[in-house]
């Protein structure tokens, strides 16, 4: 009999087949070929169930009938993909042994685990645990493959997030749903993440400006001038500003201290996927989920870099020779200059800032691969070349840097210079062709700074290419001094990027010393689903998009408000995340018993309900902006009412997120069924990039939830010689056209065929003939 081979997708399926099977028959739903069959998960084919599952009352969402606490989870086949569930089930049947091709990772174990628990799978199971799918690897990892036993642990693990998440997410969301009225989503990951953003808001709200004076003086000594700051205690007084200025101004002074000592910059960390992310969202405005799809595939379909979903920014002993295999590829391509620059001598296993197996888990860092890049997509080749660049300047030397620091004295007050004398440019002549010079816009690193003192401190460093000397015995003079009026700024909107590293780094403000360790490698979420995270809190109503920047609903205030008030604040913190992250990694690693932590969550998860029920509940306008209120015609978009699939938490099943806020709201029906009772509904979410929405129907046309905010997105409702529907309006947002309709042009005349959306930004139609 054969061997059965489930990938976690159909295009790590044929890489795998590529490699081992080279003649495999292609099949559709599989590759079979003589000792291998091939085939594949297409993702979560399998995922928890929703409750109704387990009683019917639960399809009524009832605060009485909470917590939902099951014996023993039920598994659902997603039914999008059923037929593939079948695939898997009849080809097994004629196989005697199945080798587990699932990502190597928590959550590829998972995948594999309910495939096998739903269909019943007794078949002996090995693991293929690789981090790339060149060919070589793949066969490599096929000659190596271990005893599924061995991850039994990691199975325990991510079947316990998966559950505990459930928990956490149904019950909570279905509590303070129930309760408010208005459908709330909550979750271990998302709820700690949205706190983030709202303590941002309230911290930049509360935020009061304080006007302050910059005092700078130009000096010069002999041919050499240079910029000094005033130091002091912030200036707050204009006039006692103006008076030092005139004090210094056009003075003899002296060089009270003068200190030269030579500095190197070594090359930026390797990339892991969170990393990546900030970078492309700061260099190209990517949201995470567009650099996480960009990034998968270039790792699935080009094959050309290696399995991105990784939190570790080093390599292992093994990675070095494919790291001079992959340097060697990218000669004769558009980074062959710099590869002929390159010194292969710094990449090796003792250079302890590029290889550390200890900080390397279940992947490495993200590196290309030996296989030439071809065909991409311009976004794509953005994201390939800063991994190619980072890779590379791992090749190159340090940049060296004399430093000098100047302290100037006129009138006895001291002036303070610090300028970067550059020596060598080292691994940043890997940037130096690009438009933004890595002299003034360095690489993101997890030492950056934000705000004023960020500000300041670039203020008073200069960087220069030319060489800088002073003699520290002879005069100076005061050329010309400044006053500069300045504000103190509050702290600055969240980005993707930036949120992003503070979901990272989460816990260091966790007073727990064990907690705090616990987090400080893994923070809120993990590099694979931080994305997902941040797309949830849009799709919920959550937050907003204005430009880059992030930007909290009434909605997502008023939810976090309530938590909090609730007496439930631990589910806003990323204390109980790191809580669960250290048990879950210990679980992992075979140290702590998956049920007694399981048994900790349901604890949790019947004090949230119990303390739900026991707050009072808010009026519904607390949910709403001015800018909703206006959109409906002032109206209330009302009570929410329980559907199955509405999408709670954090839940790693995809069945069980099947629906967001918006939809649901939309089917919502009032206790007596009718629809004016709860005010006009959701026809779709708004497609405009970045926006996170809700398209109603408004007198004239639809229009969206933001438009106070900037959204100009809107249908009319006659159009085409006809009045739209809302399933037409609806098909024209998801689908992007209608069906065939009976429609009339500018000159009067009926004819026959499709509106299209033709710009999803602004609700601009046109037409298909048809």
């Amino acid at each position: 009999m054969k061997t059965l081979i489930i990938a976690e997708k159909p295009d790590m399926g044929r890489n795998i087949a590529a490699a081992i099977e080279p003649k495999a028959v292609n099949k559709r739903t599989h590759l079979e070929g003589q000792q291998y069959i091939i085939t594949w998960a297409i993702g979560h084919l399998i995922g928890l169930a929703e409750p109704d599952y387990y009683d019917e009352k639960y399809k009524k969402w009832r605060i009485d009938d909470l917590p939902i606490i099951p014996a023993e989870f039920k598994l659902l086949p997603n039914p999008k993909t059923k037929d593939q569930l079948k695939v898997i089930d009849e080809l097994a049947k004629s196989c005697d042994r199945i080798v587990n091709a699932c990502d190597a990772g928590r959550e590829g174990q998972l995948i594999f685990s309910y495939i096998q628990r739903h269909l019943r799978l007794r078949q002996p199971v090995q693991r293929l645990w690789i981090s790339d799918l060149t060919a070589e690897t793949i066969r490599t990892g096929f000659a190596s493959l271990k005893d599924a036993a061995e991850y039994e642990n990691l199975t325990r693990a991510a079947r316990s997030r998966s559950e505990a998440d459930w928990l956490i997410g149904m019950n909570g969301s279905r509590a303070f749903t129930t309760k408010h009225n208005v459908l709330l989503s909550v979750g271990r990951v998302q709820t700690p993440v949205l706190a983030l953003i709202y303590d941002r808001q309230k911290q930049t709200e509360a935020f009061d400006s304080l006007k302050y004076y910059e005092l700078s003086a130009q000096f010069r000594q002999g041919e050499t001038e240079y910029r000094g700051m005033w130091q002091g205690e912030r200036l707050t007084d204009p006039e006692k500003a103006e008076a030092l200025r005139v004090k210094v101004n056009g003075k003899p002074g002296r060089i009270a201290s003068y200190d030269v000592k030579e500095t190197k910059e070594y090359p930026q960390k390797l990339y892991d996927l969170t990393l990546l992310q900030r970078e492309a969202n700061g260099k190209y405005g990517f949201s995470a989920k567009k650099t996480l799809d960009l990034a998968q595939a270039l790792y699935e379909k080009h094959k050309v870099i290696t399995y991105p979903r990784t939190n570790s920014n080093y390599v292992t002993e093994q990675n070095i020779p494919e790291m001079h295999r992959a340097l060697g590829t990218l000669q004769g391509t558009s980074y062959d200059e710099l590869v002929k620059g390159a010194n292969r001598g710094l990449v090796h296993k003792g250079n302890k800032f590029i290889c550390n197996p200890s900080k390397v888990e279940d992947h490495h860092a993200i590196l290309p691969t030996a296989k030439r890049a071809s065909g991409l997509a311009p976004d794509e080749q953005k994201l390939y070349d800063l991994i190619v660049r980072r890779f590379l300047s791992q090749f190159y030397p340090a940049a060296e840097y004399k430093v000098h620091t100047v302290l100037t004295e006129v009138e006895g007050e001291t002036f303070k210079t610090t300028i970067k004398q550059l020596l060598s440019l080292g691994w940043k002549i890997v940037y130096a062709d690009q438009a933004e010079s890595s002299a003034k816009k360095k690489p993101t690193s997890s030492k950056d700074k934000d705000g004023d003192e960020a500000k300041e401190k670039d203020d008073e460093e200069v960087e220069v290419s030319s060489p800088f000397a002073l003699d520290g015995q002879a005069p100076v003079l005061c050329r010309e001094a400044t006053v500069k009026e300045k504000e103190t700024q509050p702290p600055k909107p969240f980005t993707e990027g930036t949120l992003l590293k503070a979901m990272e780094s989460a816990g260091r403000n966790i007073e727990d010393e064990e907690l705090r360790d616990a987090m400080k490698d893994s923070g809120l979420g993990t590099p694979a689903t931080r994305a997902a995270t941040i797309e949830r809190l849009k799709n919920v109503g959550y937050i907003v998009m204005q430009g880059k920047r992030i930007v909290i609903t009434q909605k997502g205030r008023t939810a976090i408000e309530l938590i909090r008030a609730a007496g439930v604040e631990l589910l806003t913190s990323p204390e109980m995340t790191g809580q669960w992250e250290r048990r879950l990694n210990e679980i992992a690693k075979g140290q702590a018993s998956d049920e007694v932590f399981m048994e900790k969550v349901k604890t949790f998860a019947s004090l949230i309900v119990d303390k739900v029920r026991r707050q009072a509940r808010v009026a519904k306008t607390a949910f709403e902006s001015e800018a909703q209120k206006e959109a409906v015609g002032g109206k209330s978009t009302g009570a929410v009412r329980s559907k199955r699939g509405t999408g709670t938490g954090d839940s790693g099943t995809r069945s069980a997120r099947s629906r967001t806020a918006s939809t649901a709201a939309a089917k919502a029906a009032s206790p007596n069924g009718e629809e004016s009772r709860r005010g006009p509904a959701v026809i779709a979410a708004c497609p405009r990039p970045g926006c996170g929405g809700s398209i109603f129907m408004g007198k004239k046309g639809y229009g969206c939830s933001n438009f106070r905010s900037g959204c100009s997105f809107v249908i009319w409702k006659e159009s085409f010689g006809r009045s739209l529907t809302d399933t037409q309006v609806k098909a024209l947002i998801e689908k992007g056209r209608t069906a065939k309709l009976k429609l009339t042009d500018a000159a009067g005349q009926p004819f026959d065929g499709k509106i299209v959306l033709a710009d999803p930004s602004t609700g601009k139609l046109d037409i298909e003939n048809g």
